[in-house]
């Protein structure tokens, strides 16, 4: 992680850490990069670089969408702002209408007072390491920056309803037939309600939608796929056959069974794993998952014959493993799941109709089908950071951790495994422990997550 990037784009609390200042200055940083590259490959000078913008549904989004415009055009780039949009439909609206970059404002989800800045390239893949490394010296640097005036200045557009409704028509297009029962669909209350009703009914689907009313302040607020609690009551009432929740910016999605059960994105992956290979379409019989996947995932593989291979944790990282073992399947267990034969980057919606498309081939409800995917207990509480980075480091390492880590894993004694890792998204230090039991799992986590709170 740099200076201003984490796992997942710029992030912080909007207003504090995240100011328009900052939006501005991202703005220009990335406008130099682009106008660099324009004079590289355009050396006529007839090319002006173009910026589609999407954005969710909190109260921030406003100013730092007014604030990376300003920067953007100032530095000669055209920018095109289509409104609230789920992240993965900015990166297919890059690539579809041939821009330079794509650029979604949101922290996904995080609830409103964050907000967050990432970026697509024009093959609509989020950024290398380099840009990344250029992008932050380029914001502390501003005696290097780009500025045009007179005409040279860009220019602003507004909203492109058509390249929303082409994004809509290339979702349903993935669909291979009617699912009859009815489906509860959770918009977090974020960019999904902008479009999973318009979707729904291209699939001529029975469902009903909730948390589909943003007002700035209550994106993922008791809803979408970080708390599952009223979609699960209304799947309790037996008058749906599956669950679908989204989180605020609609790339996660998780899936919740006829009997109100979770369906994570680890499950999610071993039942497109399963389906694919049967079907012959799983490049290399093989998918990626992360180092957190549960180790159910392991023994899954290994009794249906195909290989799992693990990332680090961030949806960018699963796509370059992906690449680099020519995988077209991967994700996450939060329910990021990237499907490289239609997208480049995680798509809840998509994954949503994909599911679905197997459950309509299966003829099986959702428990059904996910009812021998093997799962060890996992728990994986927070440890919150409130020093800063600084913090962050001295336990990370610090001697008497390791040792408390070693101490635990005598315990389980080779049937488990402890990961720790700082989250590149939130100042907290996740404990992912899986045992045997999931009381031992708690205990041991406790227990390490006790030790952090006295160093």
């Amino acid at each position: 992680m740099g200076k201003y990037f984490g796992t997942d784009g710029i992030r912080g609390i909007a207003g504090e850490v995240l100011d328009a200042e900052l939006a501005l200055k991202i703005g220009k940083a990335a406008a130099t990069i682009l106008m660099q590259a324009a004079e590289r490959e355009h050396p006529s000078g007839d090319h002006r670089p173009r910026v589609v913008i999407g954005r969710d549904t909190r109260i921030s989004c406003d100013m730092l969408e007014s604030a990376l415009s300003a920067g953007l055009c100032s530095a000669g780039v055209d920018v095109t702002l289509l409104g609230i949009l789920p992240t993965p439909a900015v990166a297919f609206i890059t690539t579809h209408t041939k821009s330079d970059m794509g650029i979604v404002i949101s922290a996904s989800h995080n609830t409103f007072e964050h907000n967050g800045i990432k970026m697509f390239g024009s093959s609509g893949t989020k950024m290398s390491d380099n840009f990344e490394e250029y992008m932050e010296f380029l914001i502390d640097n501003d005696s290097t920056i780009v500025k045009k005036t007179g005409s040279e200045i860009g220019r602003i557009s507004d909203e492109c309803d058509e390249c929303k409704n082409e994004y809509l028509k290339f979702l349903a297009s993935t669909a291979v037939g009617k699912y009859t029962d009815r489906i509860a669909i959770d918009c977090a209350n974020g960019a999904a309600s902008e479009t999973a009703r318009y979707l729904f009914r291209l699939l001529h689907a029975k469902f009903e939608i909730i948390c589909d009313e943003p007002d700035g302040v209550n994106i993922n607020v008791e809803c979408g796929s970080t708390n599952l609690d009223y979609i699960k009551s209304m799947m309790k009432t037996g008058r749906f056959g599956i669950g679908v929740a989204l989180d605020g910016d609609a790339d996660r999605c998780l899936i919740i069974d006829e009997n109100g059960e979770t369906v994570d994105g680890d499950m999610i992956l071993a039942v497109m794993a399963r389906h694919m290979s049967n079907a012959g379409t799983l490049n290399n019989n093989a998918f990626v998952g992360t180092i957190v996947s549960n180790a159910g995932m392991d023994i899954f593989a290994r009794e249906n014959e195909f290989s799992f291979h693990r990332s680090d944790v961030g949806d960018r990282h699963v796509l370059e493993l992906m690449y680099k073992l020519g995988c077209n399947l991967g994700g996450e267990s939060s329910g990021h799941i990237i499907f490289s034969d239609y997208m480049t980057c995680g798509d809840g919606q998509l994954t949503a109709i994909l599911f679905l498309n197997v459950l309509i081939q299966s003829g099986k409800t959702v428990s059904e089908l996910i009812r021998d995917i093997p799962r060890l207990p996992q728990v994986m509480p927070s440890f919150t950071i409130t020093g800063g980075p600084e913090q962050r480091d001295y336990i990370l390492t610090h001697p008497a951790l390791k040792e408390e880590v070693e101490k635990q894993e005598r315990i389980l004694n080779g049937f488990g495994r402890i990961n720790i890792r700082p989250s590149g998204t939130e100042p907290i230090i996740r404990v992912l422990v899986e045992a045997k039991t999931e009381a031992l799992s708690t205990e041991i986590a406790d227990n390490i997550i006790k030790l952090m709170g006295t160093l």
